[in-house]
């Protein structure tokens, strides 16, 4: 499915150092955020119950593309990425504007806050397009499944 390239080096779009956030911090956000998807980044829309059932645009990069991924799922990665701290930078009281995750089979996922509400977040599969990232945020995983295992 063809996508637009999506800007390469953005400040924003880099995961915080560990010692940014608190377990406590971290918790709360787990909390506070959530992962509601979008239709615009799915092929298959599963159990999100969107209506209409899904309008995925062929401009954007869609989370389902390689397999059918559930909100159970998906909401899963998604405190999992905070838990790890897998977060941009945010200021106090704020949010992250991006959350990273990794799934079982070694794929890369971003959850964005939806500008509209930046406690509800909406994610897609990081593609070929970006090597340098995935690679970037699946050795960060590692790194941080590997501290917390210890």
């Amino acid at each position: 499915m063809p996508s637009r390239k999506r800007e390469g080096n953005r400040p924003d779009r880099r995961i915080a150092p560990p010692e940014f956030t608190s377990v406590q911090v971290r918790n709360e956000l787990v909390d506070r955020l959530r992962y509601v998807g979008s239709g615009n980044h799915k092929l298959r829309p599963g159990d999100y119950g969107f209506v209409p059932s899904h309008n995925p645009r062929p401009s954007k990069s869609p989370c389902d593309y390689l397999r059918t991924i559930l909100l159970l799922e998906a909401s899963s990665l998604f405190r999992k990425g905070i838990e790890l701290g897998m977060i941009s930078w945010f200021g106090e009281g704020g949010a992250p504007k991006y959350v990273w995750a990794v799934d079982e089979a070694g794929e890369v996922y971003e959850a964005k806050a939806k500008p509209e509400r930046e406690n509800e977040y909406h994610g897609y599969r990081i593609g070929d397009d970006e090597r340098a990232v995935r690679r970037y945020v699946l050795e960060e995983w590692r790194l941080r499944c590997q501290t917390t295992s210890k």
